[in-house]
């Protein structure tokens, strides 16, 4: 019989509702056995949806529960830090929704105490699970388009006002979309580059009233490929999700992958058919020389699969796997992003370094 993993989730806003509740709990091994909702309308939301799971309204009641193997961390940016801390100091596991921290210093302390206490620490970098991004990393592998000399990648929404009482567009560290959109970019780009040997940044505030930084373009530069990576909050036009291109062709792709719009609808893994699927309408476009023939038109996408993120961090736990989003990974997207932020400021590309 496999094991069972208790899991105790802190955080019912967005993030505990719609992209881990729904994405762990069809996991085999993985329990829901509590969850901290702090809000009436969460906590009204979290009985109906997860009746097996207790219900609580303070972080403790989970960190001390001896029954409980893993804490699951979905709140506010500024919050990181100090939950996985106690998490971990109580003996948990712990899965950090993304960012990691706001800074490498914190990321680096959590690290070292994970090691100390000899538990598992990851971030929850889902779009390494995105049904575009594994198809990226399929075409790289099959060398299609020869070597890759240039990527882009957007991530853009269209909202000219500003949301009222969203922590994520207060004045205040952390926030901003270069942290909130732009680490996922960043982790896709730095998974299928490695590190950059330099960032150069141009970061806007574009909305009237704007507090922090809601447009972004950050360039990180390879012996031989440049990435882009670009997200805005006023591109109403949709624009390519992705651009690959190498010296023998390039792949285009538009729209984002499907399983955001389908945990919003309310579905799951386990209740929706042909689940991270992609409409054929949909898939990307080829056009390419590959072993002397002329390739031109559309390449399937592969399939989605966010609940991928939650196996293997069942798998690590019990002793089957090794990580795939590391917390050294995660703490270099909040490096880069710091790097981002400094080369905005001085107006330069500015090299990568650890510190």
């Amino acid at each position: 019989m496999d094991k069972i993993i208790k899991v105790g989730l802190i955080g019912f806003g967005v993030g505990g509702q719609i992209f881990h509740a729904p994405v762990l709990t069809p996991v085999k091994g993985l329990e829901l056995a509590k969850i901290r909702a702090a809000r009436p309308e969460q906590v009204a939301v979290a009985g109906k949806k997860y009746p097996q799971s207790e219900i609580v309204n303070n972080a403790d009641e989970i960190f001390n529960d001896p029954n409980i193997d893993l804490v699951v961390i979905s709140t506010p940016n500024t919050s990181h830090f100090s939950l996985a801390q106690q998490a971990l100091e109580a003996g948990k596991h712990v899965v950090l929704d993304k960012p990691f921290t706001i800074t490498t210093t914190d990321a680096d302390e959590l690290i070292a105490l994970a090691d100390r206490v000899k538990r598992v620490l990851t971030v929850y970098h889902n779009r390494r699970f995105d049904s575009d991004f594994s198809t990226v990393q399929k075409i790289i592998k099959s060398n299609l388009l020869g070597d890759i000399v240039e990527f882009e990648s957007r991530y853009d929404r269209f909202r000219n006002y500003l949301k009222p009482g969203a922590w994520r567009e207060e004045d205040a560290p952390g926030t901003g979309i270069l942290y909130d959109l732009g680490s996922h970019l960043i982790d896709q780009v730095t998974a299928l580059f490695g590190l950059p040997v330099a960032i150069t940044a141009d970061l806007r505030i574009q909305r009237k009233g704007g507090k922090v930084v809601d447009n972004f373009e950050v360039i990180l530069h390879y012996p031989s490929v440049k990435a882009s990576i670009k997200a805005g909050m006023l591109v109403k036009e949709t624009l390519p999700r992705l651009i690959l291109s190498g010296n023998n062709g390039s792949y285009v792709k538009y729209g984002m992958d499907v399983q955001e719009e389908a945990l919003k609808a309310g579905f799951t893994s386990l209740t929706k058919d042909k689940w991270g699927v992609e409409p054929p309408e949909t898939w990307g476009k080829i056009n390419t020389e590959y072993n002397g023939l002329h390739l031109v038109g559309n390449v399937e996408s592969e399939t989605g699969n966010y609940s991928g993120f939650y196996t293997n961090v069942y798998n690590v736990i019990t002793g089957k796997e090794e990580l795939i989003v590391t917390p050294l990974q995660a703490r270099n997207t909040i490096r880069i992003i710091e790097l981002a932020m400094q080369s905005q400021e001085e107006r330069r590309t500015v090299d990568f370094s650890f510190s």
